[in-house]
């Protein structure tokens, strides 16, 4: 979803789409048999026609919501023990683009050009992210759209019974070429459009029944990729500088229940207020999310994923031998002494050279001895841009996280965490406050 001259004509494209079916199709009734819309039927679909623009309007219009500055977790202002401290640390992403602590489900949008609340997915049609606070004004957007097209459905294919059945009779007791042909294109207009939005409509309803977001789901799918490709060497894979790193199956945490999973997402457990076109955006801070308390206190989402802890290229210092000494470590060690070390120079080292892409899988284990490759990251030489690495995985969609409008070399690449320095720094201030 590139922000490009699509983006500029999407609004208006809706609005013409909307208009469009909804009017023409009225004024082609007078024209044809069996006749305009009777009174019921009129009050009924210019209803739904209207809660069609307020609904789209609202999810184009409404603010999807941003993380204040200087945001930190509630762990992060308790007093705890050191060790409590550096667990604190190890579960919370940080967003480089931001400079800043990043809360759960929140992701940086490439589009936005800020990190969004439970962001969903940027919208191409709506030129917004649906996040948070957006979602249930999108998905009213989605039900009256699919209401009324279904509606209007009804009268077209009523209409183009007519005229089949009285197909024997003469041309000029029926309706004229060019009604015909705007019947035709407003019954092809519509069925398409009703087959793609209802589509739209029934993924988004199962993600609020779930509490899953698009990203979410690709995230989902990703863990269960690495888990078969652990199951299939040993349980673990291979992460930066030859680190082993054990993968095991992790619960997403954050479908609470049907019940709670919609209330949560429409932001009220009045149902009447789900279908209002004029209900509140939901007026929680979107910052923070009840868990089903499947997996231990504190566990992050997403997994830990080894092709997402970027190698930072830097100048190798030989006194820095503990880099390459793994000895004597488990490999949970290892990954502790790894990312300590990582993330307490993360800011130096990215400012000065930046993230290093990881090959794909398929280039770094699939060749003759079926053992790893030695250099399993991009060299200066060749072109990222045109050599998409791991980062570029797709889902069984065919979707790689850009797809959904997020910044990938931000979001791909996040398990480094929270600089140990900013958290210390963060606890600091709330101490002295």
């Amino acid at each position: 979803m590139e922000d490009t001259a699509l983006t500029k004509f999407a609004v208006p494209a809706v609005i013409f789409l909307v208009a469009f079916l909804s009017y023409s199709s009225q004024y082609l009734f007078y024209n044809i048999e069996p006749g305009p819309l009777d009174y019921r039927e009129k009050v009924i679909f210019n209803i739904l026609v209207a809660c069609i623009w307020v609904s789209y309007a609202r999810a184009c219009t409404t603010h999807p919501g941003r993380v204040p500055t200087n945001w930190q977790p509630d762990d992060v202002e308790q007093e705890m023990s050191a060790s409590a401290a550096d667990k604190a640390i190890s579960r919370q992403r940080y967003c480089r683009k931001c400079d800043a602590v990043k809360p759960p489900r929140s992701h940086h949008c490439r589009i936005c050009k800020r990190c969004i609340p439970k962001m969903d997915h940027h919208c191409p049609w709506t030129i917004n992210c649906v996040s948070h606070f957006t979602l249930p004004h999108f998905i009213r957007f989605l039900w009256y759209a699919v209401s009324a097209m279904s509606y209007l459905g009804c009268f077209l294919y009523s209409r183009a019974l007519v005229i089949w059945e009285n197909r024997h009779l003469p041309s000029y007791l029926g309706p004229s070429l060019p009604q015909l042909i705007l019947l035709f294109i407003l019954i092809i207009v519509n069925t398409l459009t009703l087959f793609l939005v209802s589509v739209t409509f029934l993924r988004t309803v199962w993600g609020l029944g779930c509490n899953i977001t698009t990203i979410e789901s690709w995230e989902i799918e990703r863990h269960s990729k690495l888990l078969r490709r652990a199951r299939a060497l040993g349980g673990y894979l291979d992460g930066p500088d030859g680190i082993r790193i054990r993968i095991v199956r992790h619960e997403f945490p954050y479908d609470i229940g049907i019940w709670s999973n919609i209330v949560q997402g429409m932001g009220t457990a009045n149902i009447i207020a789900w279908f209002w076109p004029f209900a509140p955006t939901p007026r929680t801070s979107g910052l923070k999310f009840e868990t089903n308390g499947f997996e231990d206190p504190g566990t992050s989402w997403p997994p830990p994923d080894p092709d997402r802890m970027p190698r930072l290229e830097r100048p190798i210092d030989p006194q820095d031998t503990f880099v390459h000494d793994h000895a004597g470590l488990s490999p949970e060690e290892e990954v502790m002494a790894f990312k300590q070390r990582q993330q307490a120079d993360f800011h130096r080292r990215a400012e000065h050279y930046g993230v290093k892409r990881r090959k794909p899988f398929h280039e770094r284990f699939e060749h003759e001895n079926g053992a790893p490759l030695e250099h399993d990251y991009f060299t200066d030489d060749e072109d990222d841009a045109a050599n998409s690495g791991e980062e570029g995985w797709q889902d069984s969609g065919g979707n790689r996280l850009k797809d959904y409008g997020v910044d990938e070399e931000i979001e791909f690449y996040d398990e480094d965490n929270v600089p140990i320095a900013e958290l210390l720094r963060r606890r600091g201030e709330g101490r002295a406050g």
